[in-house]
């Protein structure tokens, strides 16, 4: 088997989330809180405390770290409940469900680091949303896990390039702790009147 960069699963996240955000992190090393980021920071920390306890007959894992040298993936989980030999991840999430479905690949990535790590089915998971205090199934099917295979290969080709995707302004912009950094009112708008100009060479 061919040995495989290492890709870590929440750079999964921040990729779908958006690519630039993705590679000024992993590519550049660049990082910035705000309130958002240190919201979902107080609500991991328990959940970060490596450990297990058994609630009900179910054995919690916290913290678990999880491997996949099929996929090439690394990272932990939050919570992995184990119910006799079946295993359920579970992602705690700060706000409500967005329309995007980065927080669905996450989980996905886990579930195949969990059935290689344990040689076993994972079917479903929980994204567990802390603004409506209620957790969501992900259900692992052929179309999730698909996707999740593609974002693994668009991640590890984006580190591998080794090239941070130009700025572009999107309303998710207004939550993002790098918009200091990447300023796509700036580098969007110089991207624009680029391909602007370059148009106007083609005419």
């Amino acid at each position: 088997m061919i040995e495989l960069e290492p890709v870590l699963i929440s750079a999964l996240n921040q990729y779908l989330f958006c690519p630039r955000r993705c590679a000024l992190m992993h590519l550049e090393g660049i990082w910035a809180d705000n309130q958002h980021t240190i919201l979902g920071s107080l609500l991991h920390e328990h959940a970060d405390e490596p450990g297990y306890e058994a609630v009900d007959g179910v054995t919690l894992l916290r913290a678990l770290p999880l491997v996949s040298e099929r996929y090439g993936l690394t990272g932990k989980a939050d919570i992995v409940e184990v119910h006799d030999d079946t295993y359920i991840p579970v992602e705690y999430k700060k706000g409500k469900r967005r329309k995007f479905d980065n927080d669905d690949v996450q989980l996905c990535a886990q579930a195949f680091c969990l059935e290689e790590m344990f040689a076993c089915e994972v079917a479903v998971g929980y994204v567990f949303h802390a603004a409506s205090k209620r957790r969501r199934e992900v259900i692992f099917d052929w179309r999730l896990r698909e996707e999740t295979k593609r974002v693994i290969d668009a991640v590890r080709a984006l580190l591998r390039d080794g090239l941070t995707p130009p700025a572009e302004l999107k309303p998710r912009c207004d939550g993002c702790s790098l918009r200091g950094v990447c300023m796509p009112e700036v580098t969007g708008n110089e991207k624009r009147q680029c391909d602007v100009y370059a148009q106007s060479l083609l005419v």
